[in-house]
């Protein structure tokens, strides 16, 4: 069994809304530097470092297919095998490095954010061992805080007890992940991640706790936090 990692790297970061402290205003989240490095760089790090992992894939837009074969070399990311170009949504940019690649029905399938740096090494394995014993797996923490359903003013409250919060990596035998894209394509069907698109072909997709430092780095916030993180190691 050979486990495969896709890094989709092609979002745009519209969410982040050109804060004006950036000096990279136009650049791309994933390709932000902290302390010098590419935010995708310490999350590819991650992956490059597992024992689990053999392959890694990273979907993305050609134009920045050099900057990313530039920091596969500078980092010695030596498990990086291919940079496929991505599609118009995240869904189609993980399919196109699905179709890219020569796997088993049995294989696995890491998707993992580019913008999630932070990955424990520990969750990655638990998330690998639950994918291998169950064929389908999701990392996610379980919600916290009170959950308030409503638009300017509370409606109503949520009940947290069965309520998770969906992060990556998200894990898959290939031919489950693969029937399950081709069947949504086929449905022009868009889910919101993989976990979606596989509970909708009829899977059972397995819980694996994740963390809070497994954030997805998404608006200015979010980038103070893993800058001071970062200066701090």
């Amino acid at each position: 069994m050979k486990t495969f990692a896709i890094i989709p790297s092609g979002g745009l970061g519209r969410r982040m809304n050109n804060p004006p402290y950036l000096a990279e205003k136009q650049t791309p989240k994933q390709y932000l530097k902290f302390q010098g490095k590419e935010l995708i760089a310490y999350t590819l790090q991650i992956f490059q470092d597992s024992p689990h992992v053999e392959e890694i894939i990273i979907p993305a837009q050609k134009e920045f297919f050099p900057l990313l074969n530039e920091i596969k070399e500078k980092y010695s990311l030596g498990k990086i095998k291919s940079i496929v170009e991505g599609g118009s949504e995240r869904q189609h940019s993980v399919f196109n490095a699905l179709k890219s690649i020569s796997a088993e029905d049995e294989d696995l399938i890491i998707v993992h954010d580019a913008v999630r740096p932070l990955l424990p090494q520990d969750i990655l394995s638990n998330a690998i061992a639950a994918a291998k014993e169950y064929g389908a797996a999701v990392v996610a923490v379980k919600a916290k805080d009170t959950l308030i359903k409503g638009t300017d003013s509370v409606h109503s409250y949520v009940d947290r007890n069965e309520i998770y919060y969906a992060q990556t990596p998200q894990i898959f035998r290939y031919k489950i992940l693969f029937g399950a894209m081709k069947k949504a394509e086929d449905e022009n069907f868009t889910g919101t991640d993989e976990s979606m698109i596989v509970h909708r072909s009829g899977y059972k997709v397995k819980i694996v706790e994740g963390s809070s430092l497994n954030f997805k780095i998404t608006n200015p916030d979010d980038i103070r936090l893993f800058q001071f993180i970062s200066e701090k190691n």
